[in-house]
């Protein structure tokens, strides 16, 4: 797992030891980013279930000017301080430890784009919509941009988001929400 561009581009990332934190592919993370190019500069951003933190970093690397790091995992929140070490970038970063239902409620300010990977068949992508618009964590132009299985079609709305594109990689979709 690498960064694939920008100011860390090349920088390994430290994997996982095992299949409880799944990373996103290179190939689903390089679509991700060319979906993103024009709104990462400047950007504050949400990487929720942040699993290695790789989606994260890659935006910092590729000119966000802030992200703020969510998973309740112990292993996770290792793996993203490691990860954000290796990379010099801890300056621009906050790392979050706990429930995201918690930390959403916490959060203050808006952000510009939001990710989310959470683990697969928990139903945890609906429940994280509804809390960031109850809290109103979305920019008024942000998007957010959530990864599931190809198999899982997900609502046009979503809590007063609505779907703006679909993107298919392998095992995994994009679907793409303003």
């Amino acid at each position: 797992m690498r960064v694939i561009a920008g100011i860390y581009k090349g920088r390994k990332l430290e994997s996982p030891e095992n299949y409880d934190i799944r990373p996103t592919t290179d190939k689903a993370k390089e679509a991700c980013f060319s979906i993103l190019t024009e709104e990462i500069p400047g950007s504050r951003v949400l990487d929720l279930f942040a699993g290695t933190g790789a989606l994260g970093i890659e935006a910092l690397s590729r000119g966000a000017s802030e992200c703020v790091f969510v998973d309740h995992s112990r292993q996770s929140i290792g793996l993203i301080k490691r990860n954000l070490s290796c990379c010099g970038a801890g300056e621009q970063a906050r790392v979050l430890a706990g429930d995201y239902r918690k930390v959403l409620a916490g959060l203050s300010g808006s952000f510009d784009i939001i990710l989310m990977d959470p683990p697969y068949d928990k139903g945890l992508l609906d429940e994280a919509m509804r809390l960031v618009r109850e809290h109103d964590l979305l920019a008024e132009d942000g998007v957010i941009i959530c990864e599931h299985r190809k198999e899982e079609d997900l609502p046009e709305e979503i809590h007063g988001f609505v779907k703006q594109k679909e993107r298919r990689y392998g095992i995994v979709k994009l679907s793409i929400y303003r």
